[in-house]
């Protein structure tokens, strides 16, 4: 096994500070969301795709895909906005494995009445504390951070489906079942 790459003093302490960053700036958007309007950032996020989407609908694999979130997440998530009426679950009419989540108009509602004070908390912990430069710079060193873990997902994802192909087996399915 090759030796690691350690990491220098430099790249140590950005890679704390980022962790740190990162969550901090997470639970404290998620706290803020919480108190001012009883959504949680997960949510929040379901129902932003939503409403930027044609129709306001997405399809469930699709929106979990934008979301960056398993299918099994989003849909216990979707559940909860299924549950307090601001989504809606449709079936699709070419797959009847597929299904969309739908934005309602009370989750509209519920979306525009979250929205000013999660903005506010978004300039205010992050944008306000940057320059017009470090904002440019965050956004391209952010858009290399995601655009290589999607290679590498992406790269991850076909070779299972590779070796899928070539043993027969099934994903999850007890050992020596095959498609």
């Amino acid at each position: 096994m090759a030796e690691p790459r350690w990491l220098d003093q430099d790249e140590h302490h950005t890679w704390r500070s980022y962790l740190a960053a990162t969550r901090l700036l997470a639970a404290q958007l998620d706290r803020e969301l919480q108190h001012d309007s009883g959504i949680p950032h997960t949510y929040y996020e379901i129902l932003v795709r939503l409403s930027e989407s044609p129709g306001r609908r997405l399809r469930m694999s699709d929106l979990a895909d934008v979301s960056e979130s398993s299918r099994s997440r989003l849909s216990h998530a979707v559940a909860r906005l299924v549950a307090n009426g601001w989504v809606e679950r449709e079936s699709c009419p070419t797959d009847r494995r597929g299904a969309f989540a739908v934005l309602t108009d009370a989750g509209l509602d519920a979306l525009s009445g979250a929205a000013p004070a999660h903005l506010a908390g978004v300039r205010t912990h992050l944008f306000d504390r940057l320059s017009r430069e470090q904002v440019v710079q965050l956004g391209e060193i952010t858009d290399a951070i995601l655009s290589g873990l999607r290679e590498s997902c992406e790269e991850v994802e076909r070779e299972c489906s590779a070796r899928e192909h070539e043993t027969g087996l099934v994903p999850g399915a007890p050992s020596g079942q095959v498609a």
